[in-house]
Parts: C-alpha cells; sequence; structure tokens
C-alpha cells in the first residue's frame, strides 16, 4: 500500500512554498532596490571618474596580479604554519588553565597570565616588539627573518585567542561526564583525553574556525617588517605606477581565500544548531 498523505498535510506544504516563494520575492525586489540606490549615489558623486581611475584600473591590476599572488602564496604559509603552533599551543594553555591539581599552580598561573597579556596586547604592537625587539638582542642563534619573526607574533596573539576557546569548550561539558569516566576506571589524563576533549572541541570547532579566518585576513600584517608578502608586494607596485589597484587586487584575493572558509563556517554552525534542536538540547 503506497503512502498517500492527507488533504491537511497537502494544504501545509503548499502554504509553506507560498510563503517561501514571497519570501524571495522581496529579498529580490529590496536587493534590486538598494543595490540600484548605491549604484547611483557612487557613479554619481563628483569624483566617482578619478576613484575610479586610481583604485579600479584594468591596465594596473593586470600589471600587478602576478607579484600580488606570488605575495599571497606567502601569506597562505605563514597562515599554515601558524594555525598549525596555534592550535598546539592553544590547546596546551587551555589544559593548564582548566586543571585543577595544586602542584600545577605556577602553570595555571603563567597561563593566565599569558593570555591576559596577548589578548589585551594589539597584533600589531606584538609584531614591533617581536620583530624589533628580537634583532636587537643581537644573539646569533636568533633568526632576524621578517617572516620567522611576524608569524611567532601571530602565533604569541592567536594561541591566546585559542587558549580561551579552547577552555570555554572544556568548562562547557557537563562534569558528570568526567565523573562517568573515572567511575569507569580511566584516569584524569584518559577521561581529558577521550571523554572531555572531544566533546568540547565539537562544540568549539565554529568559533576555531572563525580564529582561522581571522588569522588569515591578518597574516597580511607581517608586511608591516619588511616581509614581501601580497600587501607589500601591493604597495611596492602602488609605487611605482602612483596607482592604488593594486591594493584592490590584494584585497580581492584575501577575499577568495576566506569567503570559502566562511561559507564552511556558517554551514557547520547551522548544522550544529539543528543537531542541538533535534537532540532536544534547545
Amino acid at each position: 500500500m503506497s503512502y498517500s498523505p492527507s488533504a491537511m498535510r497537502i494544504a501545509r506544504e503548499e502554504a509553506r512554498r507560498r510563503v517561501s516563494r514571497r519570501s524571495t520575492l522581496i529579498a529580490l525586489i529590496s536587493t534590486l532596490v538598494i543595490g540600484s540606490v548605491l549604484v547611483i549615489v557612487v557613479t554619481g558623486a563628483p569624483g566617482f571618474a578619478l576613484v575610479r581611475q586610481s583604485f579600479f584600473n584594468w591596465h594596473y591590476a593586470k600589471k600587478s596580479f602576478p607579484t600580488v599572488l606570488s605575495g599571497l602564496w606567502l601569506n597562505l604559509r605563514v597562515m599554515i604554519v601558524a594555525e598549525i603552533f596555534v592550535l598546539f599551543f592553544g590547546l596546551l594553555i587551555a589544559l593548564a588553565r582548566t586543571s585543577h591539581s595544586p602542584i600545577l599552580y605556577p602553570l595555571r598561573l603563567l597561563a593566565t597570565i599569558y593570555t591576559d597579556i596577548f589578548r589585551g596586547l594589539p597584533l600589531l604592537l606584538v609584531l614591533f616588539l617581536v620583530g624589533l625587539g628580537v634583532p636587537g638582542l643581537q644573539i646569533s642563534w636568533l633568526t632576524n627573518s621578517a617572516v620567522v619573526l611576524g608569524t611567532a607574533s601571530l602565533i604569541l596573539t592567536y594561541s591566546a585567542y585559542v587558549a580561551e576557546v579552547i577552555r570555554a569548550g572544556i568548562e562547557a561539558v557537563n562534569p558528570a561526564q568526567r565523573m562517568a569516566a573515572r567511575a569507569l576506571g580511566l584516569t584524569q589524563s584518559q577521561a581529558q583525553r577521550h571523554v572531555i576533549l572531544p566533546q568540547a572541541l565539537r562544540k568549539v570547532t565554529p568559533p576555531l574556525l572563525n580564529d582561522l579566518v581571522s588569522l588569515q585576513k591578518d597574516s597580511g600584517l607581517i608586511s608591516v617588517l619588511g616581509a614581501i608578502d601580497a600587501i607589500r608586494a601591493a604597495g611596492i607596485n602602488t609605487a611605482e605606477s602612483f596607482n592604488f589597484t593594486p591594493y584592490v587586487v590584494a584585497g580581492a584575493l584575501f577575499v577568495a581565500l576566506t569567503i570559502p572558509l566562511t561559507r564552511f563556517t556558517d554551514w557547520l554552525t547551522r548544522k550544529q544548531d539543528r543537531a542541538r534542536v533535534q537532540q532536544g538540547q534547545w
């Protein structure tokens, strides 16, 4: 016997489709209206022709694209290396901050001081302090590379933020989970590794991905130390041509690099929200 929906169910589904079509139409019309107004306002501005020539010049865009793209490859490598170390150090700091053993109190205190300092310092200031201060020490075995010192500054700053995100995830796990694990015979470290951390990391995956998006953008700040990344390459092209289009090219490349991860983060957040609703947690 085949399934046949009731008349009431068919009516409800049709009503939903009508509401969805109406919402889509309203959104489309409002988008077109607002977009048209913005286009009229911008293109009608007295200095629009000069701005278009200075910032959206196709000739200089094509000319600067290869060097800016080469600089973006440096930003991408810096981001990948920094993210690996940030996750590692962030996890260690979070574990130190959530430990309850009296013997580990010095580590807990150091972790707290570290997060307070590097969450309070602007990243640009950390870049200057590390990038200019470390070479000033004149220690032979310490590198003076702008790329290495810039990456180290990113790691120092973002480890503090990621540590707080992971700590929030650990503390969000129900304490009964830890007690149940201990009752089953697991040690404290085994309960942390096999029971607490997997749940905590699942809870904080979206905010961790948001930090990764921010790290992608902030990797461009290493240019202040002289590293030839996308922004620095755009600045060199601008200095040669007196045209600002290379900066727009660099910005477009950063956006193209960031949007896929941003959309994935949004999708993962919605998926976890739906899972929580289905499990009756909300």
